[in-house]
């Protein structure tokens, strides 16, 4: 079998992907990233060749949440129906929304990471402006199209429901990453957070301002962009996923202070590295983490901060919430969600074979 997986490599859904397209080429599926969006880094671009059989094509077509996008969009849908007519593939999952909508001759999933209104409403406490109406219209059509939709948590499928007529076929599948080989060595005093730091959304803001309260250094990895300015952490930059897995090996605490988030691949990455973890008391979040994670209020600096305090001060729990975070984390794994995907796609095929050799 043969899939052609749309994907970008700004954040989690490039990790997503790849250690999905790893694990379901041991299970005989052959994957087609056709990559959208900034261009993949050299380091994503050596994960991606390391995959057997795997094919990267890349663009540079604006990704369908981005301003000024809906001309990129089309361009791209015309793009991706070339590649699927060279490619010729099975089956389809769009790791997005409207290129679901474009006319597919073969089974279409649809799996959705997050989205632009969901976002607003937990960032601003509105809905979107205006101004994203047409990008509205056009996830509401992927979603009415697709021939299945796949959401990382039963939260962010509700949301979804409440904001757009989700079809029936809907379900959960995890988004799973490889767990590192587990260890005992001692951590460091550092608290760490990481993620996309110019994104509301993330809210490394908060972590940035209670650093100047904490007797720990806080370090901040990811992207800065130019509207978050760190005054008090300290800034890593943007790291590849082996510099990332190093520090949170290193690091005792991992706060993730988010307004938003679906799944959160980076508090996984952290759970797996038995960092304790701090957490923003959302529904994906406590869906997930649910007695693996301190959870604080997630517009409340003092509590943050004093979350934090405790599991400085308390060696024995951060211990214990380290553990448990792995141990759940392990849950969460590549293979589990390549078995699940692989189950998908063959439910949405079984018609459409058993009707070729009727």
């Amino acid at each position: 079998m043969r899939v052609l997986m749309t994907v970008d490599a700004v954040g989690g859904v490039w990790t997503y992907a790849i250690a999905l397209a790893a694990e379901l080429r041991k299970r005989g599926i052959v994957t087609s990233l056709a990559c959208m969006g900034p261009r993949p880094t050299p380091a994503q671009r050596a994960e991606a060749a390391a995959i057997a059989d795997l094919d990267l094509y890349e663009s540079d077509f604006r990704l369908e949440w981005m301003d000024d996008a809906d001309q990129d969009v089309l361009r791209a849908g015309v793009w991706l129906l070339a590649l699927a007519d060279a490619v010729k593939p099975d089956m389809v999952q769009i790791n997005g929304y409207a290129h679901a909508a474009i006319g597919w001759q073969v089974p279409c999933v649809l799996v959705a990471h997050s989205c632009v209104r969901s976002w607003w409403h937990a960032v601003h406490g509105e809905d979107a402006p205006p101004r994203y109406r047409q990008y509205a219209q056009r996830v509401a059509r992927g979603l009415a199209e697709a021939d299945l939709v796949i959401a990382p948590t039963e939260a962010y499928l509700a949301e979804l429901g409440r904001l757009y007529a989700v079809p029936a076929r809907a379900q959960v599948i995890r988004n799973g990453i490889y767990a590192p080989p587990d260890f005992t060595q001692a951590k460091e005093p550092v608290v760490l957070g990481a993620g996309r730091l110019w994104d509301a959304g993330k809210n490394a803001r908060a972590l940035d301002r209670v650093a100047a309260s904490l007797p720990w250094p806080v370090e901040l990895a990811g992207e800065q962009g130019e509207t978050m300015a760190t005054s008090h952490a300290h800034r890593l930059g943007r790291l590849d996923a082996a510099a990332l897995r190093e520090r949170m090996a290193r690091a005792a605490i991992f706060a993730a202070p988010a307004l938003y988030e679906p799944f959160g691949l980076a508090i996984l990455e952290a759970a797996l590295s038995r960092c304790a973890l701090v957490l923003s008391d959302l529904p994906s979040l406590r869906e997930l983490w649910h007695g693996a994670a301190w959870f604080v209020p997630p517009d409340d600096d003092e509590a943050l901060a004093a979350a934090i305090q405790v599991l400085i001060d308390d060696e024995t729990l951060r211990f214990r919430l380290g553990r448990a975070a792995r141990e759940r984390g392990e849950v969460y794994g590549a293979r589990q969600m390549a078995d699940e995907m692989r189950d998908a796609y063959a439910q949405l095929l079984t018609p459409r074979l058993a009707a070729r050799h009727g």
